[in-house]
């Protein structure tokens, strides 16, 4: 299949140069996690939850994301907001489980209630016994607080400072690279729950656009020689992709197609698999050293698979995922020894996208957060 006009394959450059990692400090430390969340994961557009697990006015899905507790919604004209999971009264984290609410999202505490566009609706009792709307108490200036969202087909982004350039503009590294795929006729077929992972978030972008590793980690899973792949980076778009010459579409137990891997910055990943498959990951930074994951299958062009296709599909990403997790997990663990200080090496042929993707990470954290002088190598 042909390859992109804008895609070309690297050429391997005569004199490679040492280029170095971030310090382990990066994946491991509550100091710079804590800046992360208040600067990466705040400043841009944050991928967190998806339109189709919201099925109804009043579904309600809570997470914790960047260390901050909040949930998506859809109200009753059936638009989806994300809110601070958080009462305006005592600042009670109102919503602990996935569930329908109905109409009214009730604190547990002192049943002040909410509608579901974050409006208050009651305050029982707030001025004395049975004085329910005391003069001088506007409901309106105690609602739920909003947080900016932005629906992008299937996919729902969030941004917490609400500083970040409007999505389309953001994106358009992006979605230019997408312009051969209908993205309104993609078919829901299935959701992988990985659950937690033992690793920093950071370790599961850099895993996924980056070639190197494929042809080792995956060699029983797939068949994708290294040689036959290139690297790009576009702005805050960066990834891989592979073409295969000869490709057996219904083979479903390995891994042998022409492909592409992109990731947004900082954690919306995507990838398109000949040759009618799309694979998106919902990666949910929880802590330094974990991070929740989920993968969605779609099919392009409404396609339908059978039970049997879907299951087969299933399986082999389950084994591919499974592979790559042990690999972020001992990462994660290798950040623990001195002989990680300096930060690893990158390859400056088939890295490039993960020395963008760090890049972008001290850009965006060193503004509030004086970074190791050993960063500036990167």
């Amino acid at each position: 299949m042909s390859k992109e006009k804008v895609l070309t394959k690297i050429k391997r450059p005569k004199n490679l140069n040492t280029i170095f990692g971030l310090p382990p400090e990066s994946y491991t430390d509550d100091g710079f996690w804590k800046k992360e969340c208040n600067t990466v994961l705040s400043d841009d557009w944050l991928f967190v939850g998806l339109v189709h697990e919201l099925k109804n006015p009043g579904d309600i899905i809570p997470l914790s994301i960047a260390s901050k507790p909040i949930f998506l919604v859809k109200n009753l004209e059936n638009k989806i907001s994300a809110f601070h999971n958080v009462c305006s009264h005592r600042c009670l984290k109102l919503v602990d489980e996935k569930k329908n609410v109905g109409k009214i999202i009730k604190c547990p505490y002192h049943a002040w209630s909410y509608n579901l566009k974050g409006e208050l609706k009651a305050a029982p009792h707030i001025g004395g016994t049975n004085q329910h709307k005391p003069e001088g108490f506007n409901f309106l200036d105690h609602g739920l607080k909003p947080i900016r969202t932005h629906i992008w087909h299937d996919w729902i982004f969030i941004n917490f400072n609400g500083k970040a350039k409007k999505f389309e503009e953001y994106a358009k590294p992006l979605i230019k690279r997408f312009n051969d795929i209908d993205l309104t006729k993609l078919n829901y077929i299935a959701t992988l729950d990985f659950g937690k992972i033992n690793t920093n978030w950071k370790f599961l972008i850099e895993n996924f656009i980056e070639p190197y590793h494929v042809q080792f980690v995956h060699k029983t899973t797939t068949n994708q020689p290294l040689k036959d792949h290139y690297t790009f980076v576009d702005g805050k778009c960066y990834g891989s992709g592979v073409d295969v010459e000869q490709e057996d579409e219904k083979n479903y137990n390995a891994l042998s197609v022409t492909s592409r891997y992109l990731s947004l910055f900082p954690n919306f990943i995507m990838g398109t698999y000949y040759p009618n498959q799309v694979g998106v990951y919902l990666n949910i930074p929880i802590s330094p050293g974990i991070t929740s994951q989920k993968r969605i299958i779609y099919t392009m062009d409404n396609k339908v698979m059978t039970k049997k296709e879907i299951q087969a599909t299933k399986d082999i990403w389950w084994s591919v995922h499974k592979e790559d997790h042990e690999m972020c997990e001992r990462l994660q663990e290798g950040r623990s020894s001195p002989a990680s200080n300096n930060g690893g090496l990158l390859s400056p042929v088939w890295e490039k996208g993960v020395q963008a993707f760090q890049k972008l990470i001290i850009n965006s954290i060193k503004r509030s957060f004086k970074i190791t002088k050993r960063v500036k190598n990167v």
